[in-house]
This record gives C-alpha cells, sequence and structure tokens, in this order.
C-alpha cells in the first residue's frame, strides 16, 4: 500500500505544480500579460496562480478584441482597458471592482452584474456605439453614479428582450 502512494505521488507530483490554466484566446491580451510579467509562455494560457491576486490591470490601446480569462482575475480592483476592439465584456465575476474605464471600444454586451454595486465607484463606457445595454445589479445606482453613452441604459436583464428597467 505504501508503494502504491508513494508511486502515486511520484507519478502525479509534477501534475500538481503546473496549477491550473486560465484560457487567454486573444494574443494580444496574452501578449500584454507577457508584458506585464503575468505569463512567460505564448500558448493561449495563463497560470491562475499569477493572476488571481492581480489588483490593477492597465491593458489600453492594445489591439485587444476578447477579454477571456479576466473571469479569474477574482482580486482585481481597477481595469483600464479603453482604446481596444472589445465587443464583450464580462465582469460578473470580479467583485472586488473599484473602477473600470472601458471607454472606445466596440462593446455590444457588456455586464458588470458582480453582487457589489456600491463597491465599485468609477465607472465609464463611453464611446462604445453599439452598445444598447449594460447589465448591473442596481439600476437606479448606476444610473445615478455610472457614466454611458446617451444610447445605452442600464438594466438587471439584457437578454434578448430589452427590459428597462429604471426604477430598479
Amino acid at each position: 500500500m505504501v508503494i502504491k502512494n508513494l508511486f502515486f505521488l511520484v507519478v502525479m507530483f509534477p501534475f500538481l505544480l503546473m496549477g491550473q490554466k486560465t484560457f487567454i484566446p486573444d494574443d494580444a491580451f496574452e501578449q500584454a500579460l507577457i508584458n506585464l510579467d503575468l505569463d512567460i509562455v505564448f500558448d493561449d494560457s495563463v497560470n491562475t496562480s499569477a493572476i488571481d491576486t492581480v489588483q490593477s490591470l492597465y491593458i489600453t490601446n492594445e489591439g485587444i478584441s476578447d477579454l477571456t480569462g479576466i473571469e479569474d482575475f477574482i482580486a482585481l480592483r481597477d481595469l483600464f482597458c479603453y482604446d481596444n476592439q472589445l465587443q464583450s465584456l464580462d465582469l460578473s465575476n470580479n467583485a472586488n471592482l473599484f473602477e473600470v474605464n472601458c471607454n472606445n471600444n466596440q462593446l455590444i454586451s457588456l455586464s458588470v452584474k458582480n453582487g457589489n454595486h456600491t463597491g465599485l465607484w468609477y465607472f465609464m463606457a463611453m464611446n462604445n456605439p453599439n452598445l444598447q445595454c449594460v447589465e448591473v445589479d442596481n439600476v437606479a445606482y448606476a444610473n445615478y453614479t455610472w457614466l454611458i453613452d446617451n444610447t445605452a441604459v442600464f438594466s438587471s436583464n439584457c437578454g434578448t428582450t430589452l427590459v428597462n428597467d429604471f426604477d430598479s
């Protein structure tokens, strides 16, 4: 029995050291992470342990079109991703956000419905001409505090049928 357990540990130990990976399909996003010393190998992934404690991410004007992987930046407080080509941004797993600036993108879909609406003090999503709806936890708070284009609305549900719940 001891030999079996020892064999298992010897065989599995290298895999345990590798750790969990986060998928980063956008080459420009991964290159930005490499430039920030958060990644070292250009392989469509990053070690989750390298990003899950990052509190500030400044990735402006990097040619990024997809921020898939941002969901594993669970300690993220400050995200500045303006002047890219983002079409979709899902920050629903980033409950520690304090500042977000995603101006000047091509956003069509944006969710900041993360259970921390009063913790997000600074939010700007201007100059995203195709953005019609921003999904949030509290519409009244977002309307009063955050900035979006006048062609977009805040809603608690930006599904296929737009629900304008301005009084929520």
